[in-house]
């Protein structure tokens, strides 16, 4: 059986002979080239370039063509941000004010950055898709929703569930047409990728979301290709309903327990991937960090329907040899391990002593705003409300791709992201904030410090 046999066999849920694994290579690509991510992500030679140095060093059984959420949003309309060592971010929503979903399109292969994509694709398939997998990443009903509508759709799942509805049919309709032209460029399976789901309670799940991503993942299905449920952040609490949307394998980072995935997903005949540290053991760790993950992983996942990956894409920076490390691991190459220093060691943060500050403070502990959407609109909900209370709150995001931000959030006893503390209590995990809750919580956190 040849790599991508095994990672396909893998995701049918069969017992294989060996553990496949997959780096989800995207912004990482173009630091393997000396290059920015926005050079990277706007040119399709440097895209199959990356995925050729990543077959070369990482010896993986699949690569994502790319990884990139916002392709879809650029070509309905959103504006994006693009950063050189981060994925593009979303900065503007069509839907923001004009609510009309019958002025959207469904994208052409010749809007926005498709026409980078879709021959990078192409090329990918065509010169690799002999010897591994090839993942094609489709971002999500929700968090396409979200892009183009902000925040708002939080409100609006209260106030107007008939518009949601309408917004989400009209997403899950890019999902499908975006699927089909991911399927006929040469992928062989669909990843729906939805880290905004993470941010919603599993009967708002099934209401707004389950309904649609299942009409993709049928789509997908009918085009004889295999599926992929892709989500970030603490969802632990709708893994049950993903599995239940029918796709062929659900995949998580390490904010859900790997043993409580792999329970589930036996239960609905679905296989599971993950969930290797992105910052502790491949961003900051030592490679024998990186392989005593990647060996309790392999431990806890088995041989049958368990694919082997961090939970989200690649920091820009990630260590090779880390990465190294762990292909070594998954071919049987690593015989010994020996004691390196903990790699956090000497790092330190001092904790305000925040019942005696002046001003309210506001910590939110994120990946990245600048790459993981979850983070970015916990973010931009916090920043825009702590904004109404002048100098009384001040507000600060501490990104765990730093060490310090590790050291503060262990401190601070932060298990998930992304979190807002409130002057030292954590208030809000996994979970965008809702306005007037959040104004109150930050109010009495004001009117404490005056008595």
């Amino acid at each position: 059986m040849t790599r991508r046999d095994i990672l396909l066999a893998a995701l049918r849920n069969e017992t294989v002979e060996q553990i496949p694994w997959v780096p989800f290579v995207g912004c990482h690509g173009a630091y393997l080239q000396g290059v920015t991510a926005t050079e990277y992500f706007n040119s399709t030679e440097l895209l199959v370039k990356g995925a050729h140095l990543a077959y070369e060093k990482y010896a993986p059984f699949g690569l994502p063509a790319f990884f990139d959420l916002q392709v879809e949003a650029e070509a309905l309309g959103c504006e994006v941000e693009y950063a050189d060592e981060n994925p593009p971010s979303v900065k503007s929503h069509p839907l923001a004010d004009c609510r009309d979903v019958t002025k959207m399109r469904v994208p052409s292969p010749a809007d926005g950055r498709l026409p980078i994509v879709l021959p990078a694709i192409s090329e990918i398939a065509r010169t690799l898709g002999d010897k591994i997998g090839i993942y094609g990443l489709v971002t999500g009903p929700f968090t396409l929703a979200l892009h183009l509508r902000g925040t708002n759709i939080f409100y609006d799942m209260i106030d107007d569930p008939e518009y949601v509805h309408e917004l989400m049919s009209f997403c899950a309709e890019v999902g499908q047409r975006v699927s089909a032209m991911y399927i006929e460029a040469g992928v062989d399976v669909i990843a729906l990728v939805d880290p905004m789901t993470s941010q919603i309670s599993p009967s708002d799940f099934e209401k707004f979301v389950s309904p649609y991503a299942t009409g993709i993942f049928a789509a997908v299905r009918s085009l004889d290709t295999l599926s992929s449920f892709f989500v970030c952040g603490n969802a632990k609490n709708n893994i049950e309903a993903m599995c239940q949307c029918q796709p062929d394998n659900v995949s998580i980072d390490e904010n859900i327990p790997l043993e409580y995935v792999k329970d589930i997903c036996n239960r609905h005949g679905i296989s599971f991937g993950g969930n290797i540290k992105l910052t502790l053991s491949i961003l900051f760790g030592t490679t024998t960090d990186c392989i005593r993950d990647a060996m309790n992983c392999m431990h806890i996942g088995g041989n049958t329907g368990f694919i082997l990956a961090p939970g989200c894409d690649l920091p820009f920076d990630s260590p090779e040899e880390n990465l190294k490390a762990i292909a070594a691991v998954v071919e049987g190459n690593v015989t010994d391990l020996h004691s390196e220093d903990d790699v956090l060691e000497g790092v330190d943060v001092e904790v305000p002593d925040y019942a005696n500050e002046r001003q309210v403070i506001v910590d939110v502990i994120t990946l990245d705003s600048a790459s993981c959407a979850p983070c970015q609109y916990m973010v931009e909900a916090v920043a825009r409300n702590v904004a109404r209370f002048d100098d009384k709150v001040i507000f600060r995001e501490h990104k765990i791709k730093n060490k310090e931000s590790v050291v503060l959030m262990k401190k601070l006893g932060v298990n998930n992201i992304p979190t807002t503390v409130i002057d030292g209590v954590v208030r809000f995990v996994s979970l965008i904030p809702d306005e007037q809750r959040l104004a109150a919580e930050l109010q009495n956190a004001i009117d404490q410090k005056s008595r």
